[in-house]
């Protein structure tokens, strides 16, 4: 069986390579979208990730070249449009949990980060700048933090939030008992935006979620508030972020995760222009943090991603139920 891989880095090669059960597998740089199909000729197999493109056009040309399973290598699915895999006849299969833990440490990264400049003083004693000005921060113990959408992920960043001593609010369709019984209290979005300090986003991106936050819903939240964001970029309304940013309201600014991040992401332009005002925009807020989607981006993680992937394919092959499919 071959699997044409896309979006390939030099860490997919490594560990698809190491979990490989015996298939052939060809990787790709570019992502997949309309004019990159065609390198997907004579596989049986398209493995993909965040930013490739699954539109109806797409799938239709890989059903007609013969492809009988895309193989998502993440655990969103918001890049390919469903109903039409469906039609085609072929199966979509998702890697549903790697590691929540790497996400949810990565948006505590961001807190810490935000909330006690340690970016700013590192680069500050590396000019022999010793100077403790402007780097006040707050303690978290104490603090009202926010959560939206409580799956693996959320969970697991509420259980550490509960360590820092924090009261956590969350927001779901459905409440966790377990977590319930940890301490988390539920409530609606409005109340979750409103009562609290920090606001972490660990939901899907569909059309319910799309711009979830918004200039109405910044505007709910309290002055001088964080936001987090390590989920799907489309999350947040970047333009609304931006006039939030600069009126003063919104007090810090995390991300993981870029509405335009396809254009961008995984990828070297140091040497180039950057063609994105408001990422441009964004860099420039001295109470901004950007990171390029590398919070699921541990060994463990890793790990199970390659591992989940190979599975998939390997039950698709030997026609065994498909645990994982979308």
């Amino acid at each position: 069986m071959r699997i044409a891989v896309f979006s390939t880095q030099s860490y997919d090669r490594e560990y698809l390579q190491r979990f490989n059960p015996g298939f052939v597998l060809d990787f790709f740089e570019v992502a997949l979208e309309p004019h990159t199909v065609g390198l997907a000729a004579g596989a049986g197999v398209v493995c993909v990730f965040v930013n490739d493109n699954l539109n109806a056009a797409v799938i239709n040309a890989l059903r007609d070249m013969g492809v009988r399973l895309i193989a998502l290598r993440c655990a969103g699915f918001n890049q390919v449009d469903l109903a039409a895999a469906l039609a085609a006849g072929i199966p979509v299969v998702r890697v549903p949990a790697y590691s929540p833990y790497a996400v949810a440490e990565h948006a505590v990264a961001l807190i810490l980060t935000l909330n006690r400049k340690t970016h700013k003083a590192f680069n500050r004693v590396r000019e022999g700048n010793f100077s403790l000005d402007r780097l006040t921060g707050f303690d978290l113990h104490g603090k009202t933090v926010g959560v939206v959408g409580t799956g693996k992920i959320g969970q697991a960043f509420c259980h550490i939030m509960l360590g820092f001593g924090c009261r956590v609010l969350a927001f779901d369709l459905v409440a966790d008992r377990d977590l319930e019984a940890a301490g988390v209290v539920y409530a609606s979005l409005m109340e979750v935006l409103e009562s609290t300090e920090i606001v972490s986003l660990h939901c899907p991106l569909n059309a319910q979620t799309r711009h979830i936050i918004n200039s109405g819903s910044l505007a709910r939240m309290k002055k001088g508030a964080m936001l987090i964001n390590t989920s799907r970029g489309g999350l947040v309304e970047t333009a609304a972020v931006i006039e939030s940013l600069k009126n003063g309201h919104l007090g810090y600014l995390g991300l993981d995760v870029y509405e335009q991040e396809e254009k961008l992401f995984f990828a070297d332009h140091s040497e180039k222009l950057i063609d994105d005002e408001q990422i441009l925009r964004l860099i420039s807020f001295p109470n901004v943090i950007i990171t390029a989607h590398q919070g699921f981006f541990t060994d463990e993680a890793l790990t199970a991603i390659a591992k989940t992937t190979m599975e998939n394919i390997r039950c698709f092959t030997a026609e065994e139920p498909l645990l994982n499919r979308v």
